[in-house]
């Protein structure tokens, strides 16, 4: 019903939520995953539905939680588990997300071969499956992301130190994600283009620009620009559209495609971003979990005759405006 909704709802591209290589590489024990024949076959149930009932593309965003994982559920408290349901965590380096909280197992190279051998898996599933697009995680402080943050990474060898070797374990496996996909295949690569603590010593926007530029020599084709949430001490400045400059700054200074998020609240405001050539696609998820349907309230709004509508729903939609 979840992404269903969507689906019908007119969204041109449903990307879900971050779905796991691993058991042990989920956030939570609700978190979703494809890394076995039953996720499989659940996810080829969903996703044939919404290709027969909706006319977008569908988009499996892929990730492994890192140092984050292991917690409850959001709505019950999101912290760490403390009881037998409780796993060990991976990071780059054995620092805990929190002060006081069990400590990650630094990554060894045959952790490191393991879980790249594990995203490939969950492709091969995801194209059995039928995704149209695969969105490698690489932000909010999980396992990647952690890799690339200086203020999560505080390795000694070729995986840590510089912003080159920082990069060094995530371009590989999204190399080996992207070797496993049809050429024709869009690869997204979401990042934290800031960790909001500049004079800390965190991630900053510049650096944002380096980062897009080695993901796309390596094939990704989209950049779906994010910040934050690397470390508990981030602060970011919410409001309307708050992350669209990073994503504009990007596209500017780089020329590759991307995709802006976060406060993103409407029609108005994806066309008002995409008009101005600050992006070239929005994600919108808030505004669309209080209202599926968004997409087609749009279209009826600006009597847009060129977009698909359901043809169950056809007499709800306005007539084009006349040329």
């Amino acid at each position: 019903m979840h992404y269903g909704s969507f689906a019908t709802g007119g969204a041109g591209l449903v990307m879900t939520e971050m779905t796991c290589v691993s058991a042990e590489g989920r956030i939570t024990h609700g978190c979703a995953g494809l890394y076995n024949d039953e996720q499989e076959a659940g996810w080829s149930r969903i996703v044939g539905w919404m290709k027969q009932n909706g006319a977008g593309a569908v988009g499996l965003q892929l990730g492994h939680a890192g140092r984050k994982g292991s917690c409850t559920l959001p709505w019950e408290g999101d912290r760490p588990l403390k009881d037998d349901r409780a796993w060990q965590t991976l990071a780059p380096s054995a620092v805990p997300f929190r002060a006081g909280e069990t400590a990650p197992r630094a990554m060894t190279r045959d952790d490191m071969d393991r879980v790249r051998d594990e995203h490939v898996a969950s492709v091969e599933r995801a194209l059995r499956v039928g995704f149209d697009v695969i969105e490698l995680h690489l932000a909010h402080g999980y396992l990647l992301s952690s890799f690339i943050s200086p203020l999560a990474n505080q390795r000694e060898d070729d995986y840590g130190g510089s912003l080159e070797n920082r990069m060094r374990y995530p371009l590989e496996v999204l190399r080996a994600v992207r070797a496993a996909m049809p050429a024709g295949m869009p690869c997204f690569a979401r990042i934290s283009a800031s960790d909001w603590l500049d004079d800390e010593g965190g991630l900053t926007a510049k650096d944002a620009v380096e980062v897009s530029r080695m993901l796309h020599a390596e094939g990704a084709d989209v950049i779906d620009v994010s910040s934050a949430y690397v470390t508990p001490e981030s602060e970011p400045v919410y409001g309307r559209m708050y992350q669209v400059p990073f994503a504009d700054r990007i596209r500017h200074a780089t020329g590759i495609p991307v995709m802006a998020v976060g406060g993103i609240q409407g029609m108005d405001h994806a066309n008002t971003i995409v008009g101005a050539g600050r992006a070239d696609l929005c994600a919108i998820a808030r505004a669309h979990l209080l209202n599926p349907h968004l997409t087609l309230e749009g279209i009826a709004r600006y009597r847009d005759g060129t977009q698909p509508f359901p043809q169950q729903y056809g007499p709800a939609r306005p007539p084009p405006r006349e040329a």
